[in-house]
């Protein structure tokens, strides 16, 4: 089950890298079209949840995961924001909400971390 579990991890933390970094040539490879205009934030949005999956499905605390997901989230997300190219109404609330659940996250790390000292 772990080697299984280990895989898995590995495969969607691939992926989500490959979303990440090179969004329009992995649609060309699963879907036969390259992803364009807004379709290419979304795509990396989704490339930065398969890491944060990865990480979550790797052996140790599955909080990790998470905290990642909600850093890389906030961060991209207000990159897209300070960019100025794809900004929509709910844009700066997701990221301040993104701000405070990281926040949130960061206090259970450590909190759990000191907990098992």
């Amino acid at each position: 089950m772990k080697s299984a579990l280990t895989f898995a991890a590995i495969g969607e933390a691939a992926t989500g890298l490959s979303l990440l970094i090179v969004p329009s040539f992995v649609g060309q490879l699963l879907l036969g079209e390259q992803i364009t205009g807004v379709a290419v934030p979304v795509a990396r949005v989704a490339g930065i949840a398969l890491i944060a999956l990865g990480i979550a499905c790797w052996p140790g605390p599955p909080l990790i995961g998470m905290l990642s997901y909600s850093v890389l989230c906030t961060l991209y997300l207000a990159y897209l924001g300070f960019a100025g190219s794809l900004t929509g109404v709910l844009l700066w609330p997701v990221v301040v909400l993104h701000v405070i659940l990281t926040a949130l996250l960061m206090r259970d790390v450590t909190r759990t971390r000191r907990d098992l000292r």
